[in-house]
């Protein structure tokens, strides 16, 4: 393991929607933070399909909103948006634009999606991010606005899909888990944050209540661990074109507090 202490501290939270961090990352976030990372939160999307009540604008600004206000209580750097609720694609305008802000912030860890998830847009911000962390140094890619590229390592992490399911249903287990017993009372004020989506949710999916959704996946990640009562699940990328083979900051910074699968 390469003591990422050489680096700048910097941790980057990429998703799909508003409230995507905060049901599968922003344990991990706030253990990071107290370990002395900067952190950085984006949402691809703006999360403009969340209602059954508003019109797209209205519910794109409130979610807006929502989200800044839970990357307040975090104390991370919000990142602006830039596509429509199932407008992310893979493609080279979104790649372009997602490079330029991955080059600006240069993390030594990234965060997002699964490979494999329940939805389109979860697994193509996956696509994105990954893809833009490999280019980051390339001087030949030009982004969109143009910025210089950026050569310090970036080892990146996958959450545990939503549902804690592949699309297919088969149970998936990550290759670590997080304990975030402690700052569970910080998680929950971050999704509270989200006061719009417990109606959406509940219509659109049948989550009621949904911060006590949230606890219980979290309590069930904490099962899975064998070992914490409420936890996160990660597996690192694979690190060729990203970082050491040996790199692993997410256990450098988490000390006892990070379990793998295999201790």
């Amino acid at each position: 393991m390469r003591n990422s202490s050489t680096y700048n501290r910097r941790a980057f939270a990429i998703v799909a929607h508003p409230d995507d961090i905060e049901f599968m990352m922003a344990g991990t976030l706030c253990l990071l933070r107290d370990a002395g990372y900067a952190l950085h939160y984006m949402t691809v999307a703006d999360g403009s399909l969340g209602s059954t009540r508003h019109d797209a604008a209205t519910i794109a600004a409130m979610r807006r909103q929502e989200a800044i206000a839970a990357a307040t209580l975090l104390g991370a750097t919000y990142h602006e948006s830039i596509c429509p609720d199932m407008g992310i694609f893979y493609d080279a305008a979104t790649m372009r634009r997602l490079t330029a802000v991955v080059r600006e912030v240069a993390p030594t860890i990234l965060l997002t999606h699964p490979p494999q998830d329940y939805m389109e847009d979860h697994m193509n911000t996956c696509r994105l991010a990954l893809s833009a962390a490999f280019v980051r140094g390339a001087p030949n890619y030009r982004t969109e606005p143009e910025r210089a590229p950026v050569n310090t390592p970036v080892t990146v992490y996958h959450a545990l899909p939503y549902g804690l399911r592949t699309p297919l249903g088969e149970p998936v287990r990550a290759g670590c888990y997080v304990d975030i017993t402690d700052v569970m009372p910080l998680k929950r004020e971050m999704l509270a944050m989200h006061r719009s989506q417990q109606e959406w949710l509940d219509a659109s999916q049948g989550v009621g209540a949904f911060v006590a959704h949230m606890e219980q996946m979290s309590r069930e990640v904490g099962r899975l661990s064998g070992r914490f009562v409420f936890a996160e699940g990660w597996t690192r990328h694979l690190p060729s074109g990203y970082c050491g083979e040996y790199d692993d900051p997410l256990a450098d910074a988490l000390g006892d507090r990070l379990l793998h699968a295999t201790d």
